[in-house]
């Protein structure tokens, strides 16, 4: 199947830049070409290619949310359809987002007819651990389908949240100490489990290679370890394969996270990071001593803060940490040169507002084009799918929309949304396939 849509005002998101009257190819369910239109000839393409007329309008990349709990708070439902916080324990690694997706919740239409294409769905913050987040797409029916990557992180949580939750029943964590101790605790055994695990393979290595062998001295056949959900679900953060997504928003709470992954090698994302703007040199600081070879492995001292994703940006200071709350803050850390994404922690902003935050960041003094990166391409690299998502560039998957004006004005309209190639949504009076 192959689409062309012409006549448009093309914001790639990579080198090529703003191209003012542009054309994109679908081929397969992938960019095939992004082009100038005066570079475009009818004649280099078959007679069943579907052409659209842009009329002029904007094409993004499909947006990006890189922290959201979609599917698993459900719109119109209360605790029926309250999914996200398993709070019978702070520590809960081994819960899987994936488990808990209602994908059937209007807010998946809703969040495509705002253009938003991927999420990075899982747990809210109400245990220290609370699981492991997803990376999924909107528009699919199913979660296997719509399914990108998981496990995409571990949720760790700082702040009042787990201390609210547990201290009212005088459960640990009840102070801030309390919660950095759970979450040590949690990844010393977590470490001691892989130890334990790499022992039994080495000896049940040496037992099978004595038995081929036919040696005299056979050792003894190991007994394999006992399984451990918590622990084995913390493997992939310790050897630094996915990060700790870490909500936190004072700044005390952001370098207590930061020192924790800088002791056990970590590689994590700042999620929220209210009052990073407060500390914007201690981040710059760290994020360019992440990009040193061997931190955030796991194998060394140092951790690796991957990025940070600032929000939500709408909405009122509803506790204590959250009395710095600006929308300056995304302006001030991206234009430090660090990696900034900006969020809607959906419910809490809804999913199909992802773009006017990213427009209230603007107000705040981010640029349009940071504004824009900042739910397309930066969220993308953070969530470690840029080699397919996040910009217009030939051999990615065709998710883009297409708009009437650029879509930070409010007044913008979204006229056709494509998701793997496929038309998955158009306005009702927007555009019509149309013949050159």
């Amino acid at each position: 199947m192959m689409m062309i849509i012409h006549n448009v005002k093309l914001m790639t998101m990579d080198p090529k830049g703003v191209i003012e009257n542009g054309c994109i190819v679908v081929r397969d369910g992938r960019i095939d070409q992004v082009m100038n239109r005066s570079d475009w000839n009818r004649m280099d393409y078959p007679a069943d290619i579907e052409i659209i007329d842009g009329k002029g309008g904007t094409v993004t990349p499909a947006f990006i949310d890189a922290h959201s709990h979609l599917g698993l708070f459900d719109d119109s439902l209360d605790m029926e359809g309250s999914d996200g916080n398993e709070m019978t324990d702070p520590i809960t690694p081994h819960l899987r987002a994936i488990d808990g997706i209602h994908n059937a919740d209007v807010s998946f239409r809703e969040a495509m007819e705002g253009g938003v294409g991927v999420v990075m769905t899982g747990p809210g913050s109400g245990n220290v651990l609370g699981g492991q987040f997803a990376i999924i797409r909107t528009y699919e029916k199913t979660v296997e389908d719509a399914l990108v990557c998981e496990p995409a992180a571990q949720k760790a949580a700082f702040g009042e949240n787990p201390k609210r939750e547990y201290g009212k029943d005088n459960k640990s964590p009840q102070t801030r100490m309390g919660t950095a101790a759970l979450l040590r605790q949690a990844l010393r055994e977590a470490v001691a489990y892989k130890e334990k695990q790499s022992l039994y393979e080495e000896k049940l290595a040496a037992y099978r290679a004595a038995v081929e062998e036919k040696a005299e001295d056979i050792p003894e056949k190991p007994e394999k370890p006992d399984p451990d959900m918590p622990a084995e679900s913390m493997l992939p953060v310790i050897e630094g394969k996915i990060p700790l997504k870490i909500h936190a928003h004072r700044q005390d709470d952001i370098l207590t996270a930061i020192r924790i992954c800088n002791e056990f090698g970590l590689t994590y994302t700042l999620e929220h990071c209210t009052e990073g703007h407060l500390i914007s040199d201690v981040l710059v600081k760290e994020y360019n001593a992440g990009q040193s070879e061997g931190r955030g492995s796991g194998n060394g001292p140092g951790g690796r803060l991957r990025g940070i994703v600032i929000g939500p940006i709408i909405g009122f200071r509803s506790k204590p940490e959250l009395s710095n709350l600006t929308i300056r803050t995304a302006a001030v850390l991206a234009n430090k040169g660090l990696p900034v994404a900006v969020m809607t922690d959906h419910p809490c902003v809804p999913q199909q507002y992802l773009v006017l935050s990213a427009a209230i960041a603007v107000s705040g003094g981010m640029s349009e084009q940071k504004a824009i990166e900042a739910i397309t391409i930066r969220p993308a690299e953070i969530m470690g799918i840029d080699d397919r998502y996040g910009s217009l560039t030939e051999g990615k998957e065709a998710d883009f929309c297409l708009f009437d004006r650029n879509p930070l004005d409010y007044r913008a309209k979204l006229l056709l949304f494509v998701g793997r190639g496929k038309i998955r949504y158009e306005a009702r009076s927007g555009i019509e396939p149309a013949e050159v």
